[in-house]
């Protein structure tokens, strides 16, 4: 997002971060409406542009939204949903973005104030590697063609009753409504945002064994030293990293592992 877009988004996190900061405000029940309203503004186009022109009053957009909604959604999500269309978007889909991140925000708060956030973390790290270790169940999840019912039965049969309740919604909303985005790539984004909730960055660290406490410690304080945040970290092993470990934080890589050394030895032998 750029411009008014960014200012708007920003403006709408503070507004939901006080609304769930009271005791009021239920988080959980918060995402699912908000959810909603997301899939409703996608669907209709003619909607969206109305509640973001910027030729019309902004309260009387926020209006129209409280009348649209009526008793479909609580008075806080009604609140919030018409402050954002009170706001200047650039584009209209970038209130469809927006509302579709404050409803991911909201689950992860929902975790946080359960004490589960570290858990929901971990849960999608792990998901994702399973999705990217089997090609058929990959293809299942975003066959284009398949019902949405059967990919939230697959989704049921994979994560019912063995993940938080939260990564289970915000994994199911992300297979069944992508947005033109791919697995991987809001697997990636939901990363970050509950990596955000406690103003950490994410280090998907690989070693070709288990890290001990302490390692893990360790490295964990190197790398907040080193970026100055605090760094939560997603663990992975594979034998292939012969020593060492291989660190991705974002874009940059931090390689340490023995078989990449070798590589790079072998590739300036050969040059």
């Amino acid at each position: 997002m750029n411009g008014a877009s960014r200012e708007a988004l920003a403006a709408a996190r503070e507004r939901l971060d006080a609304l769930t900061d009271s005791t009021s405000a239920d988080a959980g029940s918060l995402a699912g409406e908000l959810a909603a309203v997301t899939a409703l503004l996608d669907r209709e186009v003619s909607l969206r542009r109305v509640l973001t022109d910027p030729a019309q009053p902004g309260e009387a957009k926020a209006e129209l939204a409280r009348r649209l909604l009526g008793s479909q959604v609580s008075g806080p999500a009604a609140d919030l949903v018409a402050g954002m269309v009170r706001t200047r978007w650039s584009q209209s889909r970038d209130l469809v973005d927006a509302m579709e991140e404050l409803a991911d925000v909201a689950d992860l708060t929902a975790a946080q104030k359960a004490g589960a956030l570290d858990d929901v973390e971990d849960e999608l790290f792990r998901f994702g590697r399973i999705v990217s270790s089997s090609t058929e169940l990959r293809a299942a999840l975003t066959n284009r063609s398949a019902p949405v019912s059967s990919k939230s039965e697959l989704l049921r049969s994979l994560l019912g009753g063995r993940a938080n309740a939260a990564t289970e919604r915000l994994v199911t909303r992300l297979v069944t409504a992508p947005r033109g985005r791919s697995l991987e790539s809001g697997l990636e984004s939901l990363s970050k945002l509950a990596a955000e909730r406690r103003d950490r960055m994410v280090a998907v660290v690989t070693s070709a064994v288990p890290l001990s406490d302490r390692q893990k410690q360790r490295l964990g304080d190197v790398l907040a030293k080193l970026y100055g945040r605090r760094m939560h970290l997603n663990l992975d092993v594979d034998p292939a990293v012969v020593g060492g470990i291989r660190v991705q934080v974002g874009d940059e890589v931090i390689n340490g592992s023995l078989a990449d050394r070798l590589e790079d030895a072998s590739r300036r032998l050969a040059s």
